[in-house]
């Protein structure tokens, strides 16, 4: 799975204005980048009656909508699902997921702050900096609001760079811990294996999805 960094704050502090900075100067850099939106209030995508509303109600897992220049994937579901699956449906393709909101997820986490919003969240787990409008009295790496390369440097550095080469493994659905040396048995042998098969050229990313009846 790509790295994952919330971007969080209070309402109105600027998540949006960051993540929207983040992502041209990341992409500035060469990276490809994919964003996940958190929000509480009920998503209204199929409307009742349309087509797509219609496959859902008949019991659909998942609905696509396609168009010439847009995707749109409809999955209902019957609980607040996770950060790490809804990556998940997103895919493995990019170098880092920056998610608006998901205060309570468990991912790394970048804290907006204004000044005029109060003080900075106080129960926030895995905060690894704040980029704030004022000094603060906290041990936690600060950068001024304006420094997009410095924020986008700590993400570079801490984040994409170091899982620019990775294996994902899940296990009926659940996402499996690999310490190096199962992980070089694993690559090393889908590799061998890949590069055997006619046509196969040189192999950037493999995927192989294996279900057996129950």
């Amino acid at each position: 799975m790509p790295p994952i960094v919330s971007i969080i704050g209070k309402s109105k502090s600027g998540k949006t204005t960051l993540i929207e900075k983040l992502i041209r100067e990341l992409k500035s850099r060469g990276y490809r980048v994919a964003t996940i939106k958190h929000t509480s209030q009920k998503l209204t995508f199929d409307e009742p009656g349309k087509d797509s509303w219609r496959h859902t109600q008949a019991g659909s897992e998942v609905t696509m909508i396609c168009s010439p220049d847009k995707v749109v994937l409809t999955k209902p579901i019957a609980r607040d699902t996770s950060l790490e699956e809804i990556a998940r449906l997103v895919g493995e393709d990019y170098d880092i997921i920056l998610t608006e909101g998901f205060t309570r997820g468990n991912a790394p986490k970048i804290e907006v702050h204004r000044k005029e919003a109060g003080p900075p969240l106080t129960t926030t787990k895995k905060r690894i900096a704040i980029a704030t409008d004022e000094p603060l009295p906290t041990k936690t790496r600060q950068f001024s609001r304006e420094d997009i390369k410095g924020l986008a440097d700590l993400l570079e550095q801490g984040f994409i760079k170091p899982q620019m080469e990775r294996l994902s493994l899940y296990v009926n659905n659940t996402p499996i811990s690999l310490s190096i040396f199962p992980k070089q048995i694993i690559s090393n042998t889908l590799l061998a294996l890949a590069s055997s098969l006619k046509g196969v050229k040189k192999i950037k990313s493999l995927e192989i999805f294996l279900r057996k009846s129950p």
